[in-house]
């Protein structure tokens, strides 16, 4: 029996050691080498782990606000065309995979070196719905404001949303081992729609998928990861405080979650839904809860993907980013049969609005992998590439509405019929509303602030066109400020509801 037992014990040793790539447990190795096959199972399992994460927790998305989902809730799963029935019932609900795919597109199409335009003119001109940063982003390039102005938060109110971070997987998954590179990425592309903590989102997973392809390490992914941020941004505080609660209740992800939302669950500042509200869409609260779902779920695939979704919020996209870093870590062969095979029925349908499906993703991919393997100093041949890994750096600092703080939600409640007046007294404002009418009306408004020159902008009634928020400043001088909305082309076939405004304080 003894025999028996240390027998056991020593093959789970050699399996656990064989588990994690040499060195990987204290640092990244200077070199890895991986046959091809392999480094194609894990960019699979990095696209079909978003998938499957994604579809999982669609059914949910921002239901639970500022609360966790309940165990009494079941989330299904098991269908044999779950995937496949959502795709093409529900295409919308892969938002943060289209528009991914838009940009792997660009590389494909262009190269390399595609310069950003051609990245924001492909997603600002795309027949798909946008939300948040991505919609102010594209209203400011269909305008003339290109990136990444585009993305600042002075002409962006949604500059930390969630934004990039759930479209960056792409960044990672084609530079494996090379968090670097995967930052000089995401610094061109994701500030056409994000700025400050939301382009951290996105940096971060980027890391995280680079990491995930030369360790399988969770602890060691998320911390290796987070070196990419700078230490002062709200960013790395709480993503580091994450990390230190996960050390201290291992065994209690919903403690960890309690915690986790005492101290940071009230990050939204510019998002004119978000501040304020239960809805939190900030990159900060919902990357935390992607590390929470990776780091609880102990590599488990089916624990990681249902805690980031039980976390609440943005509860697709989460266990969309853990499930995709997990999946690369791992690779797809690895991936149970009851998750893999529904995916297997989807692969060859293309996600809508864009000509790809995802086995045409997994091609793309590799073939952008490979380039920047050999552009960052590699090695290819026909069977194997050795990766030269890069230690990570941290980006710029960089701070989105600096010393401004939401303090009160003015509720205002009309119909604009030509002007509008009312006064506050705060250091910034964003005020909220929306244009009804005909989908080709454009309406035209002006406001004016204490009498100063109007600033005068349009709000198409086009959904897929709209401007997000009627107005903001958030560089006003503290003290009382006289408001006036004025509409310069009012018709009876339109109307301008105006909610209500978002009053801001220095800290």
């Amino acid at each position: 029996m003894k025999n028996s037992m240390l027998k056991t014990l020593a093959t789970l040793f050699i399996a656990l050691a064989l588990a994690v790539p040499a060195g990987a447990k204290n640092k990244i190795p200077t070199r890895v080498t991986m046959s091809c096959e392999t480094l194609m199972d894990k960019i699979k399992g990095a696209w079909a782990g978003q998938v499957l994460g994604c579809t999982y927790g669609g059914p949910t998305e921002f239901q639970y606000r500022g609360r966790m989902i309940d165990d009494s809730r079941i989330i299904p799963w098991g269908d044999p065309d779950y995937v496949a029935n959502y795709m093409k019932r529900v295409p919308t609900l892969y938002d943060d995979i289209y528009m991914d795919l838009t940009f792997v597109g660009v590389f494909d199409r262009l190269g390399l070196d595609a310069p950003v335009d051609s990245f924001a003119h492909s997603f600002a001109n795309a027949g798909y719905y946008l939300w948040h940063a991505n919609q102010a982003a594209r209203y400011n390039i269909l305008r003339g404001i290109p990136a990444p102005a585009s993305g600042h938060w002075r002409n962006n109110p949604h500059a930390d949303d969630i934004d990039y971070q759930i479209e960056a997987d792409y960044a990672g998954i084609m530079s494996p081992g090379m968090p670097n590179a995967a930052s000089e990425i995401s610094d061109r592309i994701g500030h056409i729609m994000n700025y400050g903590d939301g382009w951290y989102g996105g940096v971060y997973i980027g890391a995280m998928y680079s990491i995930a392809f030369v360790s399988n390490d969770i602890e060691y992914i998320v911390t290796e990861a987070l070196k990419t941020i700078p230490r002062k941004s709200k960013f790395h505080r709480c993503i580091k405080d994450v990390i230190e609660i996960w050390r201290a209740n291992p065994d209690d992800w919903r403690r960890g979650w309690q915690l986790c939302e005492e101290r940071w669950g009230t990050s939204d500042v510019g998002c004119g839904e978000g501040a304020l509200a239960p809805l939190n869409i900030d990159a900060v609260i919902n990357s935390a809860y992607v590390v929470i779902g990776l780091l609880y779920g102990e590599g488990d695939f089916r624990k990681t993907i249902d805690i980031a979704t039980r976390c609440g919020q943005d509860s697709d996209c989460n266990p969309a980013s853990a499930a995709g870093i997990l999946g690369t870590a791992f690779g797809y062969s690895n991936i149970p049969a009851d998750w893999i095979e529904p995916l297997k029925k989807a692969e060859d349908i293309d996600f809508a609005y864009i000509p790809y499906s995802l086995n045409d993703t997994y091609r793309m991919s590799f073939d952008h992998a490979i380039k920047m393997i050999e552009r960052n100093k590699g090695k290819v041949t026909d069977n194997e590439v050795t990766i030269k890994c890069q230690k990570p750096k941290s980006v710029r600092y960089e701070e989105s509405f600096p010393s401004l703080v939401p303090a009160e939600r003015k509720p205002i409640n009309i119909k604009l019929n030509d002007t509008y007046t009312f006064e506050s007294n705060c250091a910034g404002i964003l005020i909220n509303g929306f244009v009804k009418g005909k989908r080709d009306y454009v309406a035209q408004l002006e406001v004016t602030v204490d009498g100063k020159s109007p600033e005068k902008f349009t709000m198409p009634a086009s959904y897929r066109l709209r401007r997000l928020d009627i107005y903001w400043d958030f560089e006003l001088k503290p003290g009382k400020h006289a408001i006036t909305l004025r509409w310069l082309n009012p018709t009876e076939e339109a109307t301008i509801d105006v909610t209500d405004a978002v009053l801001y304080n220095k800290k």
